[in-house]
């Protein structure tokens, strides 16, 4: 079609101009996949930023942020001024001129480069292109980015060919504005906003112009004019930037002079870190919030989502500072109980060496192996060579010089623990803390890691005693016991002996056996109900952990998390229905529309009345003389007829110590223990939950229910909605002691056997147990046979009562 222009000139033009268009479209579609990936039409009407998502309290306080690159938008009306002319001046002087081409520029450009002064002619816009569409990345290259000259060329000309586009569809405003969002300033600092915060602690708009010139500055290198590593090049590269302003009218020669003689003045301001989920809390909602942007097509951190947890700030700042209060007195005592003395043993006392074998399992023993064969002295010797080392301590990471072994062996020292805090009846979680310092110990100890539920997993027994057709008041008799069962078609036999390693031959009903937590009766009652039963109803109320159905599966064997054990507690609390917790209530854009709003999912487990009477059983532990929640009378958390019901746990060898507590409102979970099971406690006075997680629960509630702002009060368990049918009016009895005449040194003062009757409020169909008149000379009860037996304390202090007495009379007698 071409040889009908006569005209050569115009011949050979035009036949130019097609090539150029032919050779854009191919470039525009790809062909052949020989030039790579360009921007389509729908990319440059809908720009993505990589814009992390931020994290927030239920309360809409900001916690955490997820990112690659740490970016947070802002409108042009929220940049300083000085920004935009220390940028035009800089980068690109005839910005507001051209059509995202400026060949004036490309021209001196050409010049500059064939006399050997190699001078950028990008514009604003071509900047923007490359930065917001990745232009140079390799995903975004063709076959011919392989060939030398070709991978400059073709990336630059798709940087052309976007600018356009980009200017076409965009105001200068709207371009300048998204090149400030999209650039780096170094330090993890994506956009105007974040740089602002980073380098000097303040929003864009509040930028002076010195501190606008640093960091347009910064842009010709981020790393070369760093002012916090490179503060000198900084300066000079700033005053380049003010000299620039000067030059085309922005600044006076007066302020210009001013400005340069002012040194830089950084203020280090805190951006909340995250993009690797830097705290229990948000790795916790990476792992729940993966399957939910898997199926809607959402990049946590790079779609710029704002994340509404469940999680009460003031509630999450009083367990996270119950916890440490408490840890700290926990690791104390752990030091003082082993001092110098390794701590690793089995269940038959006998020393491990946990240091070797936890060598042994790290990555580079192998390769070192493989460098040093036949060379064990030099695999040691490796591993034992001192270096600077940064350790966790309650008193602040610490700078020291330690080997492998030697932090091998510190941390396998340390105690570690885990606490949810559920609020069942909308299935909020308010508390998460899954250990005592996220930077040194990764692991999750609420929903990660499984250890042994100990004496916690009992009520799973009381309940299908229950369920079974049982009352809280039918009667068991501590005993020794043998159980049998059969494993690999032989019987064997069971024998369950109580913490104490006795037994009281007396009956007791099976809320009092709960509250005391024995292991005879507990037994008992799973061989009744059957041992599959207490698996079926921990699994009905929200254990998902496999559980070995074994006739020790009551006394908590098996592992579970914290997570489950909270779930399953708070089916009680909740009239019977299961709840699946949820950690995120509500996702919403930059623009705070919902995308997403979360609901618990509930469904029936248990009756109305099961699970009140479950709440009655679980009270006993503070209403029930000798129960193991006795130690919480030493917390101010007993005014307005307050009730708890909670359950201890403690697993073998004191390996696991748990506490499980339940209030009106919420339902909170706590274990302690050490990482490695073979470092624990050597008896229950150190190292039993009453004593190491049930305070940290007592502590945590004393700070909520001092602070009325976070709605919850103390007060009783709700009345029983529905008629109870079974028999609850069983008191036990109680007996006065005189706990004066007992010497201080003698007494453990978390360790109260016997609760104050007038603080014991009963509520709709309990009984009310009538307190007796006291006596001047009390005489010991006569015990009927249904009674239970004092306990070895309680004898003891009758006894000094006694002696006192006898005292008394001599002296009485004398004068």
């Amino acid at each position: 079609m071409f040889k009908e222009i006569r005209n050569k000139y115009i011949r050979y033009s035009s036949i130019l101009l097609f090539c150029i268009i032919i050779f854009f479209c191919a470039l525009q579609l790809n062909f052949l996949w020989l030039f790579g990936y360009s921007p389509s039409y729908k990319d440059i009407k809908q720009p993505t930023l990589r814009v992390g998502s931020e994290l927030y309290t239920s309360d809409g306080k900001l916690i955490g942020r997820y990112y690659k690159e740490n970016r947070t938008p802002v409108n042009f009306n929220e940049i300083s001024p000085s920004v935009i002319k220390a940028l035009v001046a800089t980068e690109d002087v005839r910005f507001y001129n051209h059509m995202g081409i400026d060949f004036r520029s490309l021209l001196s450009s050409g010049i500059s480069t064939a006399t050997g002064d190699k001078r950028g002619a990008s514009t604003i816009t071509q900047q923007l292109a490359k930065n917001l569409y990745r232009t140079r990345y390799n995903k975004s290259q063709g076959a011919l980015s392989r060939i030398p000259v070709l991978r400059t060329i073709v990336p630059k000309l798709k940087e052309w060919l976007t600018a356009v586009k980009l200017e076409s569809n965009y105001s200068k405003n709207d371009i300048i504005t998204m090149y400030l969002n999209t650039v780096s300033f170094g330090n993890n600092a994506y956009g105007i906003k974040t740089a602002s915060r980073v380098y000097f602690d303040k929003e864009a708009n509040q930028l002076e112009v010195p501190e606008s010139a640093l960091l347009v500055g910064m842009l010709k290198g981020t790393t070369t004019y760093n002012p916090i590593r490179n503060p000198q090049k900084a300066l000079e590269r700033r005053n380049v930037a003010l000299a620039q302003m000067n030059k085309y009218g922005y600044i006076s020669t007066a302020e210009l002079n001013a400005y340069k003689n002012t040194p830089i003045k950084l203020k280090e301001g805190r951006v909340d870190e995250g993009s690797d989920g830097d705290s229990y809390l948000r790795a916790a909602v990476d792992k729940y919030l993966e399957k939910w942007c898997k199926d809607n097509g959402y990049n946590l951190y790079e779609d710029g989502l704002k994340i509404y947890t469940t999680i009460d700030s003031k509630l999450q700042q009083y367990a996270e500072e119950a916890v440490a209060d408490q840890m700290k007195t926990i690791q104390r005592r752990f030091y003082s109980v082993w001092g110098n003395e390794d701590p690793w043993e089995d269940s038959e006392k006998k020393k491990v060496d946990y240091p070797d074998r936890a060598m042994r399992n790290l990555p580079i023993y192998k390769v070192l192996e493989k460098r040093y064969p036949n060379n064990p002295d030099s695999v040691t010797a490796w591993f034992n060579k001192k270096k600077k080392m940064r350790i966790f301590t309650w008193k602040g990471d610490r700078d020291t010089l330690f080997s492998t072994m030697d932090s091998i062996r510190y941390y396998g020292k340390i105690m570690n623990t885990g606490m949810m805090t559920l609020d069942p009846f909308n299935g909020k979680i308010k508390v998460w803390v899954g250990g005592i310092d996220h930077k040194y110990f990764k692991y999750d100890h609420v929903n990660q890691s499984k250890r042994q539920a100990g004496s916690t997993f009992k009520p799973f027994a009381y309940l299908a005693a229950l369920e079974s057709g049982m009352s809280p008041c039918d009667k068991f008799t501590d005993k020794p016991v043998s159980i049998a069962y059969q494993e690999k078609g032989k019987t064997e036999y069971w024998e369950p002996k109580n913490a104490s390693y006795s037994n009281t031959y007396g009956e007791m009903s099976l809320r009092l056996a709960m509250a005391r937590s024995v292991n005879t009766i507990t037994a008992q009652v799973t061989e009744k109900v059957g041992w599959d039963n207490v698996v079926k109803w921990a699994h009905e109320c929200g254990i998902d952990s496999q559980l070995e159905s074994v006739p020790s599966v009551s006394l908590g064997p098996n592992d579970v998390t914290v997570f489950e054990m909270v779930r399953a507690y708070g089916t009680f609390l909740n009239g019977g229905l299961k709840t699946d917790p949820i950690l995120v209530e509500k996702i919403t854009d930059l623009d705070d529309n919902i995308i997403e709003e979360f609901k618990a999912k509930t469904k029936r487990v248990l009756t109305e009345e099961i699970s009140w009477l479950m709440l009655y059983m679980l009270r006993g532990g503070m209403e029930e003389p000798g129960g193991t929640s006795q130690a919480l009378w030493e917390w101010d958390l007993w005014k307005k007829g307050n009730q708890i019901g909670g359950k201890t746990g403690t697993s073998s060898d004191y390996v696991d110590a748990w506490y499980m507590g339940v209030t009106k409102d919420l339902v909170t979970g706590v274990w302690v223990g050490c990482d490695e099971r073979t470092a624990h406690f050597k008896n229950g006075e150190t190292g039993e939950g009453s004593r190491t997680a049930l305070p940290i629960f007592a502590k945590f509630m004393e700070k909520v229910y001092k602070d009325p702002s976070t709605g919850y009060t103390l007060g009783p368990f709700p009345k029983a909605k529905v008629k109870i049918t079974k028999e609850i009016n069983c008191p036990t009895p109680r007996y006065e002691v005189d706990t004066t005449a007992n010497d201080s040194l003698e007494v453990d003062s978390t360790n109260f056997e016997v609760a104050p009757i007038e603080e014991i409020q009963p509520t709709q169909n309990e009984p009310v147990i009538q307190k007796t008149e006291e006596k001047k000379t009390p005489e010991p009860p006569k015990q009927p046979a249904t009674q239970v037996p004092l306990t070895k304390k309680e004898e003891r202090e009758q006894r000094r009562k006694q002696r006192q007495e006898e005292r008394e009379k001599k002296k009485n007698s004398t004068e």
